[in-house]
């Protein structure tokens, strides 16, 4: 991969679309170049140096950076599942704000990517903006909900695994009262929210569950604050879908005396102490599956979801010891239901809003 940094995010003319940016290289040799017209600040780019050994090429847009261990370093492991199991040429920019979110995807399109990957719900709009003015370009919105002829969504089912974390969390609360925290609210967050208040219900009909949503996925502060402010008003199970944050928001919950659940990857090395589980969501390797799907021109504009069903995408991480082997056993008998189609979450309608609703429990 070659390296673009923020300074190299070039403004330059175009004939055919007039002003638009450019991504240009900064260290090795990259896959294209242009002389700038100016210079702006923008995200982090990089792209593969030696080219596609199947003409494939697929690129990502990432809200953040590659090594948060989180969301945004899961969907660039994915990038390179994809380099590595398919021969392509792959590409990514890091850092993506939603005033660039539209020319990030346009430009890998512009290049003569086949698939571009928008990693998020946020970025929905933005995918069905650029989808028609590039109809030989497949974008897939990860996380979101968009679809088009050319526009595809994944989703991992975030409601059952969490539902599974619900039950978790009331099961060994003594306060009845838990919190969720999201960096922003969209179909993927509110799911997750309403899996982990279903589970928890199932438990205890009593439990609250206190929910803020931050507005940033990086901001250590803001992580900090929620957390604070929700362990202080009696929270005493705090779970977390961040991404730079998680780790201040996890270690901030274990400071302050309440449990923790970690999101998207194993986070029990980061609060061993106060974690019951992990929602592990191999979004890397879901993401391999749509470009293979691609790569063999099968894809569609669909919304494409995974469960529990797939075992080495959705799971629960490592237990923490506050989890007895009884427990544990509960929530297997519960997944095992799951899969049996004895427990179910249908579409239903609830305080006027169309959700899911937990059908056999």
């Amino acid at each position: 991969m070659a390296g673009f940094n923020r300074r190299q995010f070039l403004v330059y003319g175009s004939a055919a679309l007039g002003s638009s940016l450019l991504f240009n290289a900064c260290a090795n040799s990259p896959t294209t170049s242009s002389s700038p017209a100016s210079s702006a600040a923008s995200p982090s780019v990089s792209s593969s140096a030696a080219g596609s050994k199947t003409g494939f090429k697929a690129a990502m847009v990432l809200p953040g950076i590659i090594t948060d261990k989180a969301w945004n370093q899961a969907g660039y492991t994915g990038l390179e599942e994809i380099k590595s199991k398919l021969g392509a040429e792959t590409a990514y920019v890091e850092k993506v704000g939603q005033a660039d979110q539209a020319e990030a995807l346009s430009d890998f399109a512009r290049r003569g990517f086949n698939l571009v990957y928008a990693h998020g719900g946020q970025f929905d709009a933005a995918a069905k903006q650029v989808a028609t003015q590039f109809p030989k370009t497949f974008f897939v919105v990860v996380n979101g909900s968009a679809t088009a002829p050319n526009v595809a969504s994944l989703r991992l089912d975030n409601l059952q695994v969490s539902y599974l974390c619900g039950i978790l969390a009331a099961s060994v609360s003594k306060s009845g009262k838990l919190a969720y925290i999201a960096g922003q609210e969209f179909l993927a967050t509110q799911e997750e929210l309403r899996g982990f208040t279903l589970g928890a219900k199932s438990v205890k009909p009593s439990v609250e569950v206190k929910h803020t949503f931050t507005g940033d996925w990086n901001d250590a502060a803001k992580a900090k604050e929620a957390v604070d402010a929700l362990v202080s008003a009696g929270a005493d199970v705090v779970y977390p879908w961040l991404d730079n944050a998680a780790p201040t928001a996890l270690k901030t919950a274990e400071e302050k005396g309440a449990y923790t659940i970690g999101n998207t990857v194993d986070q029990y090395d980061i609060t061993p102490k106060s974690i019951l589980t992990s929602a592990v969501k191999r979004i890397d390797l879901a993401i391999g599956k749509l470009a293979d799907l691609s790569s063999k021109n099968e894809l569609k504009g669909q919304l494409y979801s995974l469960g529990l069903e797939e075992p080495e995408i959705l799971y629960l991480g490592k237990y923490g010891s506050a989890v007895p082997k009884a427990l544990q056993d509960k929530v297997k008998t519960t997944e095992d239901a799951i899969l049996a189609k004895k427990i179910t979450f249908e579409s239903c309608s609830e305080g006027g809003k169309e959700t899911r609703c937990v059908k056999g429990a």
